[in-house]
Protein backbone atom coordinates (compact mmCIF):
# COMPACT_ATOMS: atom_id res chain seq x y z
CA UNK A 1 0.00 0.00 0.00
CA UNK A 2 1.40 3.41 -1.12
CA UNK A 3 0.85 6.14 1.64
CA UNK A 4 0.27 9.83 0.66
CA UNK A 5 1.02 12.55 2.43
CA UNK A 6 -0.36 16.07 1.51
CA UNK A 7 1.03 19.29 3.48
CA UNK A 8 -1.80 21.10 5.17
CA UNK A 9 -1.34 23.90 2.56
CA UNK A 10 -2.70 21.41 -0.27
CA UNK A 11 -4.95 19.79 2.05
CA UNK A 12 -6.51 23.12 2.51
CA UNK A 13 -6.59 24.05 -0.99
CA UNK A 14 -8.42 20.41 -2.32
CA UNK A 15 -10.98 20.90 0.63
CA UNK A 16 -11.88 25.18 -0.47
CA UNK A 17 -11.62 24.30 -3.94
CA UNK A 18 -14.23 21.37 -3.63
CA UNK A 19 -16.64 23.32 -1.22
CA UNK A 20 -16.35 26.21 -3.90
CA UNK A 21 -17.03 24.27 -6.93
CA UNK A 22 -19.92 21.82 -4.72
CA UNK A 23 -21.78 25.42 -3.82
CA UNK A 24 -21.31 26.36 -7.45
CA UNK A 25 -23.11 23.09 -8.73
CA UNK A 26 -25.61 23.50 -6.02
CA UNK A 27 -27.08 27.10 -6.98
CA UNK A 28 -26.65 26.86 -10.47
CA UNK A 29 -27.69 23.49 -11.63
CA UNK A 30 -30.07 22.61 -8.99
CA UNK A 31 -32.82 24.60 -10.50
CA UNK A 32 -32.73 22.55 -13.82
CA UNK A 33 -33.17 19.43 -11.98
CA UNK A 34 -36.19 16.99 -12.88
CA UNK A 35 -39.57 17.41 -11.68
CA UNK A 36 -40.24 14.30 -11.90
CA UNK A 37 -40.52 11.77 -8.90
CA UNK A 38 -37.16 9.65 -7.90
CA UNK A 39 -37.75 5.83 -7.77
CA UNK A 40 -38.52 6.05 -3.85
CA UNK A 41 -41.21 8.89 -4.33
CA UNK A 42 -42.48 6.70 -7.34
CA UNK A 43 -43.20 3.44 -5.52
CA UNK A 44 -44.62 5.26 -2.68
CA UNK A 45 -46.90 6.77 -5.06
CA UNK A 46 -47.47 3.16 -6.91
CA UNK A 47 -47.75 1.19 -3.60
CA UNK A 48 -49.99 4.07 -1.83
CA UNK A 49 -48.06 5.07 1.26
CA UNK A 50 -46.74 8.39 -0.48
CA UNK A 51 -49.65 10.15 1.27
CA UNK A 52 -49.84 8.69 4.33
CA UNK A 53 -46.07 9.43 4.99
CA UNK A 54 -46.80 13.29 4.41
CA UNK A 55 -49.76 12.59 6.90
CA UNK A 56 -47.25 11.62 9.31
CA UNK A 57 -44.54 13.80 9.41
CA UNK A 58 -44.95 17.23 10.16
CA UNK A 59 -44.46 19.43 7.51
CA UNK A 60 -41.95 21.81 9.61
CA UNK A 61 -39.95 19.17 10.49
CA UNK A 62 -38.87 19.58 7.12
CA UNK A 63 -35.91 22.20 6.56
CA UNK A 64 -36.22 22.38 2.70
CA UNK A 65 -39.50 21.30 1.73
CA UNK A 66 -39.73 19.96 -2.05
CA UNK A 67 -36.23 21.13 -2.65
CA UNK A 68 -37.12 24.95 -2.30
CA UNK A 69 -37.49 27.65 -0.59
CA UNK A 70 -40.87 28.54 0.26
CA UNK A 71 -40.61 32.11 1.01
CA UNK A 72 -38.54 33.00 -2.36
CA UNK A 73 -41.23 34.18 -4.93
CA UNK A 74 -38.76 33.68 -8.07
CA UNK A 75 -38.73 29.73 -9.32
CA UNK A 76 -35.35 29.95 -10.25
CA UNK A 77 -34.35 31.25 -6.74
CA UNK A 78 -36.61 28.56 -4.98
CA UNK A 79 -34.35 26.18 -5.87
CA UNK A 80 -30.84 27.58 -6.36
CA UNK A 81 -31.05 28.72 -2.33
CA UNK A 82 -32.34 25.04 -2.08
CA UNK A 83 -29.51 23.68 -3.09
CA UNK A 84 -27.18 26.59 -1.61
CA UNK A 85 -28.59 25.37 2.03
CA UNK A 86 -28.36 21.54 1.53
CA UNK A 87 -24.61 21.96 0.83
CA UNK A 88 -24.49 24.40 3.22
CA UNK A 89 -26.15 21.98 5.65
CA UNK A 90 -23.76 19.08 4.53
CA UNK A 91 -20.54 20.72 5.35
CA UNK A 92 -21.99 22.10 8.50
CA UNK A 93 -22.25 18.22 9.82
CA UNK A 94 -19.19 17.38 8.35
CA UNK A 95 -17.47 20.01 9.81
CA UNK A 96 -19.16 19.01 13.03
CA UNK A 97 -18.03 15.42 12.84
CA UNK A 98 -14.36 16.66 11.85
CA UNK A 99 -13.98 18.88 15.03
CA UNK A 100 -15.67 16.23 17.13
CA UNK A 101 -13.04 13.94 15.92
CA UNK A 102 -9.76 16.40 15.82
CA UNK A 103 -10.77 17.67 19.63
CA UNK A 104 -10.68 13.73 20.54
CA UNK A 105 -7.48 12.77 18.37
CA UNK A 106 -6.11 15.95 20.48
CA UNK A 107 -7.19 14.56 24.31
CA UNK A 108 -5.82 11.07 23.20
CA UNK A 109 -2.93 12.32 22.54
CA UNK A 110 -2.21 14.32 25.91
CA UNK A 111 -3.27 11.30 27.63
CA UNK A 112 -0.79 9.18 25.87
CA UNK A 113 2.30 12.26 26.43
CA UNK A 114 1.11 12.19 29.88
CA UNK A 115 1.61 9.01 31.21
Amino acid sequence: MVKVKFSDKTTIIVVITTVVISLLIATFLSPFASTFPDGLEKVAERFGFAEKAIVTINSKFFIIKDYSISFINNPFWKGALAGLFGVLIVIAIFGIIFLVYKISQIRGSRIRDSR
